[in-house]
Formats: structure tokens, sequence, C-alpha cells
């Protein structure tokens, strides 16, 4: 039995990790074997090329380059532990997928969707999440979240333009398809948003109830 796909996505300082980890105990708790990876990264060669986007250079990639590495770190990451996963039964989660690229790189870059969209196909197939968690929070207290935690990196260094566009773009995918996505209030403290998140997902995946 193919296993299901769950991906939480959110802007920058809205608590994925965080709740990623809520919603794996729970899995545990019901007996559920998953698991838990990120992007970009997730697998050996993805997570080089996850240091190549995030590192602070002199040189920033051209637009089109990050996207295109973004891809090919995905394409890793589905070769070698996504598409394994899902097929030995595990459920997968994962702390960003292509929902992120939409957004960063379409929403946030101003790239073309119609350019995402047939890398998405030419990467994943026919392959999307069973159901995807959208973290919503205002990028200005999301941000100042990331600044008391160290060193930002690139994408947390962009102009707050950058992230209200991110934050936009992901609000049109949860209006677009709401069948799949469900946006969840990101503003709280890390336990009543881990409930909100919980709740959601017992609502929308019957072998939690």
């Amino acid at each position: 039995m193919k296993g299901k796909f769950i991906t939480v996505e959110g802007t920058e300082g809205t608590g994925k990790s965080t709740n990623i980890a809520v919603l794996e105990a729970m899995l545990g708790n019901k007996g559920i074997d998953c698991l838990r990876t990120r992007e970009p990264g997730g697998s050996a060669i993805a997570e080089k090329i996850r240091n190549l986007l995030l590192r602070n250079e002199e040189e920033k990639p051209a637009d089109l380059t990050e996207l295109l590495l973004i891809f090919a770190a995905r394409a890793e990451h589905l070769a070698k532990r996504i598409a394994p996963a899902l097929a030995s039964g595990k459920w997968v989660l994962c702390d960003r997928f292509t929902d992120a690229t939409f957004a960063y790189q379409g929403g946030g870059r101003g790239l073309s969707g119609e350019s995402i969209a047939t890398l998405q196909t030419i990467v994943q197939g026919e392959l999307r999440p069973d159901l995807t968690l959208i973290l919503d929070l205002d990028p200005e207290i999301g941000l100042d979240r990331v600044s008391r935690r160290g060193k930002p990196d690139r994408f947390e260094k962009e102009a707050i333009g950058f992230h209200h566009r991110v934050r936009r773009h992901y609000l049109d995918i949860a209006r677009r398809e709401p069948e799949r996505c469900v946006l969840i209030d990101a503003a709280g403290s890390p336990d009543e948003v881990g409930r909100r998140l919980l709740s959601v997902a017992k609502q929308r995946l019957p072998e939690l109830q």
C-alpha cells in the first residue's frame, strides 16, 4: 500500500520544523511508520545543493540558476528517499516541497509559473502531496522570530517586500487548491499552533481519527 505524502509550508519563522515534529509524534503514537525530511535537501546530493542555495556568498546565483538547482535537488530527493518511502508504505512528512518553489521563485522572484509547472511535471510526473498544511503568519513577525535564532540565510535576508510576495502566493495556492491545502494560523505559542495543526490533520486524514 502506498504511503501518504504530507507537506508543511510557510514563510520564514512560521514554525514548520517544530510542527512537523508534532505531527511525526502523532503518527508514531498511531503506529504509522514515517519518513521526516526537508527541501531543499533530504538526500546526500540534495543537501549539498541546499548548502549552495542558502550560503551567503558575494556572488548570488541567477534566479533561473536558483530555480534549476532547486529542481535538481528535488529530483535527487524524490529518487533516493521520497519515492522509495512511499512505495514501501511509509508516510512522508516534508518541510517544504514544490509549493515553496511557486511561492519563493514564482511569487518572490517573479519567475514564470508556467516554467515552474513544466519543471514540476518533468521532475515529479503526477506525484503531488496528499495534504499540504500552510502555516500563515505576518512576515514581519516571522522574521523577528528568525532574528532570534542565529545568523540568517540568504533567503531570510531578502527585503521585506520579497517575503510579503511569497506569503501572498501561498495564500493564492491555498485558495486555488482547497481540497489539498489548508491554511493554519501560525500566530501564538508553539503549543497553540501545534494543536491547530493536529486538529486539521485529524479532520483531513481518517487514519488519524
